[in-house]
């Protein structure tokens, strides 16, 4: 059985243009690291991986151990990890991003990244595996999301051999399977506690970073676990499209009667 969220249920009020940015550098440096052959690959993962031994250690680093907090966000392993965090990011992050404004929101984005990787190296203090990625920040707005819209519905895929349908499933059902998945992680190279770490920073700092007039613990829009056939359209966001679509039209009008 194959299960993972495609999309929610809640319209932002304003474009996420932080996240189209996250979104776009970390595909670009994905694509460059991926033109290097696979040793210039694995030593610019060094060089720019958080190392937790050079952080609270003495391990000698390419760049300022500190610095490495935030490059090594931005980098990514394979496809999967990539396009995992992208879609979470795409489908969770504008509407942490609408609750508090672009500037608010990418710091945000980087501070939780920064508990994210401090709690995963006073963990392993000793570890010298370079740690990248977006997870821990991108847990972050995991975090804050169940805060904020904890009964908004996640479309969930459901792949179950040749039956798929998606579902709708409360988003404080979906987010805490994933963070009690945390930790029951094994060990396979991923930085559980990371993710951990990121994750309750963004549930605890989004009532200092969210407008005043935005309440916590919102309803959701939609009634839930409806199921439906899978649809491409609803996986990349119709009606966020057709939205769009529309500005860029009314856009053109206004300009001709001008």
């Amino acid at each position: 059985m194959f299960f993972f969220p495609i999309s929610d249920d809640n319209e932002s009020s304003s474009r996420p243009y932080v996240c189209y940015f996250i979104i776009a550098i970390c595909s670009f440096i994905f694509l460059w690291q991926n033109t290097l052959p696979t040793n210039l690959n694995q030593e610019a993962i060094y060089n720019f991986g958080v190392v937790p031994a050079a952080v609270l250690g003495d391990q000698p680093s390419y760049l300022n151990p500190y610095l490495t907090i935030f490059t090594s966000m931005f980098m990514h392993g394979g496809w999967m990890h990539l396009l995992g965090n992208m879609v979470f990011l795409w489908i969770f992050g504008d509407n942490i991003e609408d609750s508090m404004g672009h500037k608010k929101f990418l710091a945000f984005y980087l501070i939780c990244g920064v508990f994210a990787a401090f709690l995963q190296a006073i963990i392993n203090p000793d570890s010298t595996v370079p740690m990248i990625g977006a997870s821990g920040a991108i847990a972050g707005i995991l975090g804050a999301y169940l805060i904020l819209h904890p009964k908004a519905n996640v479309d969930v895929l459901f792949w179950i051999i040749i039956f798929i349908t998606v579902i709708k499933v409360p988003a404080f059902i979906v987010l805490s399977v994933w963070i009690v998945s945390q930790f029951f992680g094994s060990s396979g190279g991923v930085a559980y506690f990371a993710h951990i770490g990121g994750f309750l920073a963004g549930a605890i700092l989004i009532y200092f970073f969210k407008y005043p007039h935005i309440a916590l613990f919102q309803e959701g829009n939609t009634r839930s676990f409806e199921s439906s056939k899978f649809n491409l359209n609803s996986f990349l966001g119709k009606q966020k499209q057709r939205d769009f679509m529309q500005e860029f039209i009314d856009t053109a009008n206004k300009k001709d009667k001008n």
